[in-house]
């Protein structure tokens, strides 16, 4: 084998160690990302409920809407764009700030039933705080209601 046969050989070895290298973290970026869907987008069916891949939904938790059982960390409560809401149901510790009428993050899956159940809940650490995600969906909300009220003008 000539040296530059050698070369040749070597540097396409290093081209195809850095190509399946990229493949494998991408694949890995994908199958990590975590999508997130307003209760708008979840009721209009934007979600691909057949894919177990986990999502966050997020809004304001419905005041009188959070259900829990004594005794019991399950806790069933619903989260509002104020458009649409979603029924989430987690069961583990949730965190200290979250409540009635505050913004909250869900991630999770759908189950069979259409249940989004989450597996993690993060609340807004603050007053003036609201995740960029919820915050964008509630201003969106908020557009789409201005526009049906001078489309329609009814009192939406």
């Amino acid at each position: 084998m000539t040296p530059r046969r050698k070369r040749m050989l070597l540097v396409l070895s290093a081209v195809g160690g850095v190509a399946i290298a990229a493949a494998l973290a991408l694949n890995a970026f994908q199958e990590n990302l975590l999508y997130y869907y307003s209760p708008s987008q979840v009721v209009a069916g934007e979600v691909p409920l057949d894919d177990q891949r986990r999502i966050r939904v997020g809004g304001l938790v419905v005041d009188g809407s959070i259900q829990r059982e004594m005794g019991e960390l399950g806790v069933v409560f619903e989260v509002t764009d104020e458009a649409e809401s979603v029924t989430v149901a987690y069961d583990g510790i949730l965190p200290n700030l979250f409540k009635e009428g505050q913004g909250v993050i869900a991630h999770g899956r759908f189950d069979d039933d259409g249940l989004f159940v989450a597996d993690q809940i993060l609340a807004k650490h603050d007053e003036n705080y609201m995740a960029p995600e919820v915050k964008d969906s509630l201003r969106e909300t908020e557009w789409q209601r201005r526009q049906h009220e001078q489309n329609e003008g009814s009192d939406y």
